[in-house]
């Protein structure tokens, strides 16, 4: 990339860069093209979600993760940049080879030995994006069946080199049966849905783990006895409690102290301005998601007549500023600052980043064609069926016990007590 990058600047310069004065001018397509193009092209940022996959294999995750992911994103996306600016400036985009853009480009203003360069260059980049892929699928595949989502086979670990071997090599024969039947751009584009529908899920999430998270978590079975102990020790104080404010003050029939009657009622307006919070969050996220699924399908079938698409645009439009506003405007969960405390990354910009980055890929999303779709479609269903007919019925959830969130961490400090 740096060659081309430093090889094709070269010759940027010295021919004038025709490739951007062609007549029909630097944007022939628009920004629908733009986008059409994008969403084509994004699997090249597949790679950076797998960092996320090895956690297990970090010694400092919170830390070393996010500024792992956020670095490799930063450069690759410079270089990424670089390459087009210069392999179009070199050559117009109508002139160049779609099967070997890069190689045509440098042959077209005769430096045929670079062809060579940047073969073995694509070559070598296809084997790292290869075994970068095949990275996270089988550790994926090894936690979805720790969690009982899919048979015990996927996670069998090797005793010597503590790896997956049977998911990787099974990861391995399924990729290389759909690259042998099917093309490189549906490929693509099946690539660039799932990347960009795990994106979208993940932003989503985002906003619904800092507004509305879980009150209760689940936790395994094998806990029973630290969850007994502090559920005992919580319903004690509870007890203690209740006396000690009985014998403090007296209370009338309606649950309030007489002596002390804002205690009560403090408490009680609390929980009740905290349901009206989370109530007012969930509605506003719902409120962002059909609002983002209004635009962006509005704004891209342009064959509509043009007032019923500023129509329907308008009202996407308004239920997506509307759900921004409000989620601006109310506090966000207190459990958030536990978890930023300790170390770990928190997404900042809530709630205005994660809601363009639904905003974005899913216009990215609805702009692909319906031949991907209907593939994605069938694996989807696949994937339905193994859910139903298996991991509903193996599923870690099945045998668990769901305790508040404020008493898990004291479970688990417990427990590790009751090993050691």
């Amino acid at each position: 990339m740096l060659f081309v990058i430093i090889a094709g600047g070269y010759i940027g310069f010295q021919t004038g860069w025709v490739g951007y004065s062609v007549a029909s001018g630097y944007f022939p397509y628009g920004v629908n093209g733009m986008l059409a193009g994008s969403a084509t092209v994004f699997f090249a940022f597949i790679g950076f979600d797998s960092v996320a996959s090895t956690a297990e294999e970090v010694k400092n995750p919170q830390r070393d993760l996010p500024w792992g992911i956020a670095s490799s994103l930063s450069v690759c996306c410079f270089l990424y940049m670089m390459v087009s600016v210069v392999v179009v400036g070199m050559v117009p985009y109508f002139a160049m080879d779609p099967d070997t853009p890069i190689s045509s480009a440098f042959a077209d203003h005769g430096m045929q030995w670079a062809m060579y360069i940047v073969t073995a260059g694509a070559v070598l980049a296809l084997c790292s994006t290869l075994m970068g892929s095949l990275l996270p699928q089988p550790r994926i595949l090894m936690a979805m069946a720790r969690d009982g989502l899919l048979p015990p086979f996927f996670s069998d670990v090797h005793e010597r080199t503590q790896v997956p071997v049977k998911s990787t090599i099974l990861t391995g024969i399924c990729a290389a049966f759909l690259a042998f039947f099917m093309d490189v751009p549906q490929l693509a584009g099946m690539v660039s849905v799932g990347t960009l529908l795990a994106f979208t899920v993940v932003a989503i999430s985002i906003l619904i783990l800092r507004y509305v998270p879980p009150n209760e978590v689940p936790l395994p079975s094998s806990l029973q006895q630290s969850i007994d102990s502090v559920s005992f020790r919580y319903s004690t104080e509870e007890k203690e409690s209740g006396s000690s404010k009985n014998l403090a003050g007296t209370v009338n029939n309606d649950g309030d102290s007489i002596e002390y009657p804002l205690i009560l009622k403090e408490n009680n307006s609390d929980k009740m301005n905290e349901e009206k919070r989370r109530k007012l969050a969930t509605w506003s996220i719902s409120s962002v998601c059909v609002g983002v699924l209004i635009l962006t399908s509005s704004a891209s079938f342009a064959s509509s007549p043009v007032s019923a698409q500023y129509s329907v645009c308008s009202v996407g439009g308004f239920l997506l500023l509307g759900g921004l506003v409000v989620l601006s405007c109310i506090d966000q969960d207190d459990g958030r600052h536990s978890f930023g405390h300790s170390g770990g990354f928190t997404c900042p910009f809530v709630p205005l980043l994660p809601i363009c980055c639904i905003l974005i890929n899913v216009y990215l999303l609805i702009n692909l064609g319906a031949g991907t779709w209907i593939r994605v479609s069938i694996w989807l269903l696949v994937g339905v069926f193994i859910y139903l007919f298996y991991g509903r019925s193996y599923s870690s959830l099945t045998d668990v016990i769901y305790v508040p969130v404020a008493r898990a961490d004291e479970i688990y400090r417990t427990s590790i007590e009751y090993v050691a």
